[in-house]
C-alpha cells in the first residue's frame, strides 16, 4: 500500500510522492522559546516524531527540520520582566525544551535552525519581495507584505480576502497601505534587541523567519510542512504568500497539522487555570503514559487531556508490560498478519490509534498461547516491542515501568525486604505471617505477583 497523507492544502488524502527520489524533506514550525513547553507543544513534538519514525521505518531518507523562534515580542517582554538578556532566557528555555522532549522519547530533528542565525537570508528575501512589488518599505522603518498582490492568498485556510477585510483595521503605530498587509521587518524600539538592515535598525517579523529558514535548509520547494492547528492562519498562509512570491515556485507539497489539545473538554488557557507545562504533567505521570495518550489519538484529531484519560493510558501500558513480564526475551518472530495490518494502518495517514489496537490484539494472543507455546508467545511479544518502537513506546523493561516512581512513594528496599520475609514465611508454612505481610504491603499500595520466577510487585493504581 502506498503511504497516503491528509493534505490541509487540498483537504484530501494524497499518496506521498517525494520531489527528489526517496528523499522526504519536512519542515515543522517549532517553539517560541520564552517559557517552558506546554502539553500542546508536546502534541506537535510527538505527532511529527511518529511521522518521522514511520517514514524512516518504511525506507524513506528523511531530513527533518524544526525551527526555533528565538526573537519575538514575547521573548523580549519576558526577558525584560526577568531582568536578564534575551539570549540568556533563550538558552535556558531551549535546554529545558530538549530535556522535556528527551523525557517524552522524542528524537531530535536533523536540523534545528534559529531565527537569529538567518537574519541575512531574511534581508535577501525581503528585498526580493520589494523588487517584485510584493512588499514595500514604510516611512517608519517597517517593511510590509502587500497581501492583495498575491493572487493565491487564502488557499490554505480557504479564506477570501474580501471576507478578511471586514473588520480589519490599521493600528495607530502602523504605516500599512492596507489593513491586511503584514510586517516583514519591524523598526527598532528603544531598549529592544535590533539588527542593522537596509531599512534601518530593527528585527524580523514572525512569518518571514520560517520562510527563510525552511527554504535555506530544504530548498525553495519541499515535501511536507507541518505545525500546530493554530498556525494554519495567518502564519502558514503568510509563509506561502512570502515564499511563493519570492521564488515563483510551489512552497510545500503537503501541509500537515496536528489537532488541538483540550483540557477536560475546554480550550487550554492560562486565564482558565487549565494550562499545563510538560514539566507539570511529568511530575505526576510517567513520560510514557503521556506519550501514549498523545500517540493513541489520531494526530489530526483534537485530544482531551484529563486525569481520566491519563489513567486509561497508564492502564493500557500496564497491560502491555504485564504481558512482557511473563515471557522470555527472544528475537521477534511470527505475527506477520498483524504486521501487515499495522503497516496498512500507519500508511493510512499515520493512523496510530488503529495501530495501537492491533498491538493490543497481539498482546491478547501472547497471553492466550503462552502456556501452550511459550516460545511462540515470546517471539510475538518481541514483535509487539518492535512495532511499538516506531511509535516510541513499549521499550522499557517491565519493572522499570510497573515500579516507576517507587522512590517517591515507598521505600523500595523496604518492599523488597518484606517480600523476602513473606517468601521465608511461606517456605516455613507460616501462612498467618505471610498474610500479615501481604496486608502490610497492600496498605502501602503494593500488589504482589507470584509467579514461577519469583514474586514481583507493582503499584495498585497502575
Amino acid at each position: 500500500m502506498t503511504l497516503a497523507i491528509y493534505n490541509t492544502l487540498t483537504k484530501q488524502k494524497e499518496p506521498l510522492q517525494p520531489l527528489e527520489g526517496n528523499h522526504v524533506r519536512m519542515y515543522v514550525c517549532g517553539m517560541t522559546v520564552y517559557d517552558y513547553c506546554h502539553i500542546g507543544h508536546a502534541r506537535v513534538m510527538v505527532a511529527f516524531d511518529v511521522v518521522t519514525r514511520w517514514l524512516r521505518h518504511r525506507g524513506y531518507d528523511v531530513t527533518y527540520v524544526r525551527n526555533i523562534t528565538d526573537i519575538d515580542d514575547k521573548i523580549i517582554q519576558r526577558a525584560q520582566e526577568n531582568g536578564e538578556p534575551f539570549e540568556q532566557l533563550v538558552e535556558r528555555m531551549i535546554a529545558a525544551m530538549h530535556e522535556d522532549e528527551g523525557r517524552l522519547n522524542v528524537l531530535r530533528p536533523d536540523q534545528e535552525p534559529r531565527a537569529t542565525g538567518h537574519i541575512d537570508g531574511m534581508f535577501k528575501m525581503i528585498q526580493t519581495l520589494i523588487d517584485k512589488g510584493f512588499a514595500y518599505a514604510a516611512d517608519n522603518g517597517d517593511v510590509y507584505y502587500r497581501v492583495a498582490k498575491f493572487a493565491g492568498y487564502g488557499k490554505l485556510s480557504r479564506r477570501k480576502i474580501s471576507d478578511l477585510k471586514i473588520g480589519a483595521r490599521i493600528e495607530v503605530d502602523e504605516a500599512k497601505e492596507d489593513p491586511l498587509d503584514f510586517v516583514l521587518w519591524k523598526s527598532a524600539k528603544a531598549g529592544e534587541p535590533s539588527w542593522d538592515s537596509p531599512w534601518g535598525k530593527g528585527r524580523p517579523g514572525w512569518h518571514i523567519e520560517c520562510s527563510v529558514m525552511s527554504t535555506c535548509c530544504l530548498g525553495d520547494s519541499f515535501d511536507i510542512h507541518g505545525g500546530g492547528p493554530d498556525l494554519v492562519f495567518p502564519h502558514h498562509e503568510n509563509e506561502i504568500a512570502q515564499s511563493e512570491a519570492a521564488t515563483g515556485k510551489q512552497y510545500a507539497t503537503t501541509w500537515m497539522h496536528a489537532g488541538a489539545v483540550r483540557v477536560d473538554g475546554e480550550k487550554m488557557s492560562k486565564s482558565l487555570g487549565n494550562f499545563f507545562t510538560i514539566r507539570d504533567v511529568l511530575e505526576k505521570y510517567h513520560p510514557e503514559v503521556v506519550r501514549y495518550l498523545l500517540v493513541s489519538s489520531h494526530y489530526r484529531s483534537p485530544i482531551n487531556y484529563s486525569e481520566d484519560n491519563l489513567r486509561e493510558a497508564r492502564s493500557a501500558l500496564e497491560r502491555f508490560y504485564q504481558t512482557f513480564k511473563g515471557v522470555e526475551s527472544v528475537p521477534a518472530a511470527g505475527g506477520e498478519t498483524y504486521v501487515e495490518r499495522f503497516n496498512k494502518a500507519m500508511d493510512d495517514d499515520f493512523n496510530a490509534p488503529e495501530a495501537c489496537s492491533i498491538l493490543f490484539e497481539m498482546a491478547r494472543e501472547v497471553n492466550r498461547v503462552h502456556k501452550q507455546d511459550p516460545q511462540a508467545a515470546a517471539g510475538l511479544a518481541a514483535r509487539i516491542k518492535e512495532l511499538g518502537a516506531v511509535l516510541g513506546i513499549l521499550q522499557l523493561q517491565p519493572d522499570a515501568f510497573l515500579q516507576a516512581g517507587a522512590e517517591k512513594r515507598v521505600d523500595a528496599a523496604q518492599v523488597e525486604s518484606l517480600i523476602a520475609a513473606r517468601i521465608a514465611a511461606r517456605e516455613s508454612k507460616d501462612w498467618a505471617e505471610s498474610d500479615r505481610i501481604r496486608d502490610e504491603l497492600t496498605a502501602l499500595g503494593i500488589v504482589l505477583e507470584d509467579g514461577k520466577d519469583g514474586t514481583g510487585w507493582r503499584f495498585a493504581d497502575q
